[in-house]
């Protein structure tokens, strides 16, 4: 659904974007993560048509997002920052959005403001700033697009409201095959929603995989072969040859290790060495988004600590 190619962005001589590849496959939810002015927001804003590309270019459904009025229609945006429709109540927001958008769904706006527990005779202006993004989100989704972009569109949320965003994002995804490019830095409840994730480090893709693939891909390994060996590292040449040894520290007799590669091949390597103790699980999405971008700080030690 959406292809981006080699996409550059500079403001006054900073570059907020170096060459920026991605691809958000139909009908999925793809996360973007990034620390802070990692890009994640000037990528949604060029996709969105707010911004324009300094270089490199971008599709949705095959049509060029730059310059295309169609583009547009297939698509929604919310941004973090919600300033608009402040003087309307969700009625009169209704009755401006239904006559703008052609595939207008008043159920859907229905659905999501009852289920929200909205009053629409208030002015989004009283509401607070997630009552306010609730209503926005159900707007959004009432366009029925084909493409949804989300700029932290879970901050400030309570847990209820943020499952509900959730809840209503997989059934669209589900049920009209609509694709979702989400940012956040929520990053456990991404691990729960997401099928792909995008890593972005100042303006950079880090790394881009499927979900399962990028929390199966590392694993954290706790083992040891008691107090009496000295070059304890020496013992794992073999396990790096098979797969590959990220990290390696010691504490005492017990070795932590950060390892890349297959379950099967680590088992392998156990049962034939035989260490007294042996542990392995599998990195989650925070800790990956940590060691891709920490490298060896006291940040991805603690991961295996």
């Amino acid at each position: 659904m959406i292809s981006v190619k080699g996409l550059t962005k500079d403001f006054d001589g900073f570059r907020a974007l170096d060459g920026v590849d991605m691809d958000v496959p139909d009908g999925s939810i793809y996360g973007l993560v990034g620390t802070n002015g990692a890009g994640k927001t000037t990528i949604l804003k060029l996709l969105a048509g707010v911004l324009a590309p300094d270089g490199g270019d971008a599709e949705i459904g095959g049509l060029p997002v730059f310059g295309s009025a169609a583009t547009r229609g297939m698509l929604a945006f919310i941004p973090d920052d919600l300033d608009y429709y402040r003087s309307y109540n969700l009625n009169e927001m209704e009755r401006l959005l239904g006559g703008l958008y052609r595939r207008w769904d008043p159920e859907v706006y229905d659905v999501i403001v009852s289920g929200f527990g909205l009053d629409r005779r208030n002015k989004l202006s009283k509401f607070s700033k997630g009552m306010r993004k609730q209503a926005v989100f159900a707007a959004a989704l009432a366009t029925t697009p084909d493409c949804l972009l989300l700029d932290e569109p879970i901050d400030g949320l309570d847990p209820i409201a943020r499952k509900k965003i959730w809840a209503y994002i997989v059934s669209a995804s589900a049920d009209r095959g609509m694709t979702t490019l989400v940012s956040s830095h929520n990053l456990r409840e991404m691990e729960g929603f997401c099928d792909r994730i995008g890593v972005i480090d100042h303006g950079v893709m880090k790394l881009e995989r499927e979900l399962d693939d990028l929390t199966s891909d590392l694993n954290k390994v706790q083992a040891s072969f008691g107090p009496n060996i000295g070059d304890s590292m020496g013992m794992y040449d073999d396990l790096n040859v098979r797969a590959e040894v990220r990290h390696f520290s010691s504490v005492g007799s017990v070795d932590y290790l950060i390892v890349k590669g297959g379950r099967d091949e680590l088992m392998r390597w156990r049962d034939e060495k035989r260490p007294l103790i042996f542990d392995i699980t599998p990195m989650t999405i925070e800790e990956v988004f940590i060691y891709e971008l920490g490298g060896e700080s006291d940040a991805v030690k603690s991961i295996i600590g």
